[in-house]
C-alpha cells in the first residue's frame, strides 16, 4: 500500500443486514495509523460519514496485482488541506491476501472472442457470463474444442460511464468447464500476464455494474 492508493471499504448496515460499501484514497500513512480522503458511497456517490470505531473491511490492490484485505475503523478526523480520516494501520501479520475473483464478481453479458493460442482451434465470438479483475466465464459453443489447461487470446469490449469504451486483450487459461442443464458448457478463465491499466479497467467495470442493479433495485 502506498500514497494514491484506492481502498474499498465494506461495512455492515444493521439496519438493512446488507453491506454498504466505500471508496477512498490514501493520503498519507505511518506505523500507526492510514489517513484516507473522506468516503465516498459507491451507491450514491455522495461523501459518507462513518461513525469512529465501527470496524469495516477494507480491501486493496497490491504492487504485486493481488487484492490484500484487512478490518479497520476510523479513529479520528485529520486536519489536512482537504477533509480526513485516520484509521487504524494494520499489522502485516492482519492483512490477508484473496484471490482476485473473490473481491468483485458480476453476472454480466458482454461480448467476447476467443483465440487459440497455438491455433488448435478456429476463432469464436460469444457472450459472458460473469466477470472479475481476475477471470471470466463463457457461454462456450456447442462444438468448442477447449480443455482445462488450454491458453487463448481474448478481446472484449467494456462499456464505461458516458458511452466510453475500454478495449481488452489478453490470455487466458482455463480453468473450470462445467456443464449446466441446458447442455451448454460454461468455461471458466483466469487471466494470466494482464496488464495493469486492462485489470484495473475491469475492476471499475464490475463496480460501476455493481452500482447500477443496486440502483435498479432501489426504483
Amino acid at each position: 500500500m502506498k500514497i494514491g492508493t484506492v481502498l474499498h471499504i465494506e461495512l455492515k448496515n444493521t439496519k438493512t443486514n446488507t453491506k454498504d460499501k466505500y471508496r477512498c484514497k490514501v493520503i498519507e500513512m505511518n506505523e500507526q495509523q492510514i489517513i484516507i480522503d473522506y468516503p465516498i458511497n459507491e451507491l450514491t456517490n455522495k461523501t459518507a460519514f462513518i461513525p469512529k470505531r465501527k470496524y469495516f473491511s477494507v480491501a486493496y490492490i497490491g504492487e504485486d496485482e493481488a487484492v490484500y484485505q484487512f478490518t479497520s475503523s476510523i479513529t479520528s478526523k485529520i486536519k489536512l488541506n482537504v477533509p480526513a480520516l485516520a484509521i487504524e494501520n494494520p499489522k502485516k501479520e492482519d492483512i490477508q491476501r484473496i484471490q482476485r475473483r473473490e473481491f468483485v464478481r458480476i453476472e454480466t453479458t458482454v461480448d467476447i472472442a476467443v483465440h487459440s493460442n497455438d491455433k488448435t482451434f478456429s476463432p469464436f465470438v460469444t457472450v459472458t457470463s460473469d466477470i472479475s479483475g481476475g477471470g471470466l466465464s463463457i457461454i462456450a459453443p456447442y462444438d468448442h474444442k477447449l480443455a482445462i489447461g488450454d491458453i487463448v487470446d481474448i478481446w472484449l469490449t467494456l462499456q464505461m460511464k458516458d458511452n466510453k469504451y475500454q478495449y481488452i486483450n489478453t490470455q487466458a487459461e482455463v480453468v473450470i468447464i462445467k456443464t449446466l442443464k441446458s447442455s451448454v458448457e460454461l468455461v471458466s478463465f483466469k487471466f494470466i500476464a494482464i496488464d495493469k491499466l486492462s485489470q484495473q479497467g475491469i475492476i471499475r467495470f464490475c463496480f460501476q455494474k455493481q452500482r447500477e442493479s443496486r440502483q435498479k433495485e432501489m426504483h
